[in-house]
């Protein structure tokens, strides 16, 4: 089990980008939070298993809500942290 930080650019903030990927990684079981940035970014820090839930969580996030527009994600391992669920932090 490792801990990822994304960071998600494009228009991901006041379309419900959060609500939809928290609902989504929540139904897959994964752990961790995601929370807007003051730069108009968002942040999301999760608990991935493997490559296969990796790509699955990369494409949750790719996917978005129907109004969001998602240009581009960087990402990076960070160290372990623990998550008991996926939340929306503010």
């Amino acid at each position: 089990m490792k801990t990822y930080k994304f960071l998600i650019s494009g228009k991901v903030q006041g379309v419900w980008y959060r609500k939809f990927v928290s609902e989504n990684a929540k139904k897959s079981g994964f752990k961790g939070y995601i929370r807007n940035l003051s730069d108009g970014r968002v942040e999301a820090v999760a608990n991935i298993e493997n490559d296969e839930k990796f790509n699955e969580f990369i494409n949750i996030l790719k996917e978005g809500s129907p109004y969001s527009i998602v240009e581009n994600i960087e990402y990076r391992e960070v160290p372990f942290e623990k998550f008991d669920d996926f939340e929306i932090r503010r």
